[in-house]
């Protein structure tokens, strides 16, 4: 692998910033380190299927967050914003997290009922993106970091614009406004069925709040949604993932508490050798085979990423890994 393009910015202190993203000549590295870990351990496939106490837990954080917007229906805004930011964002971010863990059918062995399930988990986000999500998440599994595919990968005009402390700051405020729309201007994909029928319960969860409880219940869901996916501890992990902080890794894991409150979405690397592995039993790969893991380097907190990312003149959305397609994925 190289660091693309040339040196583009430099501060007094000599720390600079490319103006091309890492690329790879290799395949991406997870399926044939999924490959090396079953021969040689294949009781891992033991922990393949749906976990069953996903559908209580996304009921119970679905319940308890539309309840705190009904009660704060007449609530004044700063005490609203001061809740949506320090409970309501975890409980929202908590089920964004859940639909990752449904796109990959973790709920539920059929998975047409996930697709309801993440449409309901969807309600208290106040923005249909349930069905969306999944499309573009597969494609993100199967053709990690190929060029034009993969849209969980800034895009060049982002990565354009944000050069400096200040605009990466910015940037991260927005991040979720950036995840969200980049693969609609980028790679857009026609609404399906699914996607229709998602919009539709959608919007008639928030024609319900509106009409009953008034503009401030929605507002307060739609703020938990804002500044979970910004600023945030838990937001942490769309930088942690995958930005190339070591030029000889691509995919990093969290090992911190807040996987608990995340489906250990952390357990990233792992996530990625095993797809089919729910959250709740992640961090048994690392328990069996275990050399595969300790050498990579790994965080151990999100907000130090945060700060890491927007501190760290030569860190910003070029630092992540890409590469051609492949004949072999194609």
């Amino acid at each position: 692998m190289r660091k693309g393009g040339e040196m583009r910015e430099e501060d007094n202190e000599g720390v600079v910033m490319a103006n091309d993203f890492f690329w790879s000549y290799t395949d991406e590295p997870h399926a044939s380190r999924r490959r090396q870990i079953l021969s040689q351990y294949p009781q891992i496939k033991e922990l393949f299927g749906p976990d069953p106490f996903a559908f209580f837990k996304i009921a119970v954080v679905v319940s308890l967050q539309l309840c705190t917007a009904i009660i704060l229906h007449d609530a004044g805004w700063l005490k609203m914003l001061a809740i949506a930011y320090f409970f309501g964002s975890f409980l929202n971010h908590n089920l964004f997290l859940a639909i990752h863990e449904l796109s990959h059918n973790l709920a539920f062995s059929t998975s047409v009922y996930n697709r309801w399930l993440g449409i309901f988990a969807n309600l208290p986000i106040g923005v249909p993106m349930s069905i969306t999500f999944q499309k573009y998440h597969l494609e993100h599994h199967r053709f990690q970091g190929v060029d034009g595919i993969d849209m969980d990968v800034p895009s060049c005009t982002e990565a354009q614009f944000v050069t400096n402390t200040i605009s990466k700051a910015i940037w991260v405020i927005f991040q979720l406004f950036f995840y969200a729309l980049r693969p609609l201007f980028l790679k857009p994909k026609p609404p399906g069925y699914w996607e229709f029928i998602n919009l539709a319960i959608q919007v008639a969860l928030d024609g319900i709040l509106l009409y009953f409880w008034g503009w401030k219940s929605f507002a307060y869901l739609i703020l938990s949604t804002f500044v979970g996916g910004g600023m945030h501890p838990m937001a942490g992990h769309f930088i942690s993932e995958h930005y190339v902080f070591n030029p000889e890794q691509e995919t990093y894991s969290y090992y911190g508490p807040l996987n608990l409150m995340t489906w250990c979405v952390g357990y990233h690397n792992e996530h990625h050798d095993f797809p089919r592995i729910p959250g709740n039993k992640l961090h048994k790969v690392k328990e069996i085979a275990p050399e595969y893991y300790e050498g990579l380097d790994s965080y151990k907190s999100w907000s130090q990423v945060i700060y890491m990312y927007i501190m760290d003149r030569s860190i910003g959305p070029f630092s992540r890994m890409k590469r051609k397609l492949s004949k072999k994925s194609a």
